[in-house]
């Protein structure tokens, strides 16, 4: 794959995403990711977007931290 942003190579690896809610700081760690070799731009396919977005949905319901980090393979298993 090549990277939209340099046009690097894209590589299959694990990273960290975060999201600032303004309330609410969300860290989800070891995210299966694509990663340009060159520029290190991260980008994620559809279904790891969607179980992104489903574990960033249950988390806000839950309404009880200001701050979670969690691991993306225990929670989208």
């Amino acid at each position: 794959m090549t990277c939209f942003m340099c046009k690097g190579t894209v590589r299959d690896g694990f990273s960290s995403f975060s999201v600032d809610l303004g309330g609410c700081v969300i860290v989800i760690k070891n995210v299966p990711s694509g990663i340009c070799d060159q520029c290190g731009e991260t980008s994620y396919n559809s279904e790891t977007t969607r179980q992104l977005e489903q574990i960033i949905e249950n988390i806000i319901k839950s309404g009880k931290a200001e701050i979670a980090v969690v691991s993306y393979s225990e929670i989208a298993a």
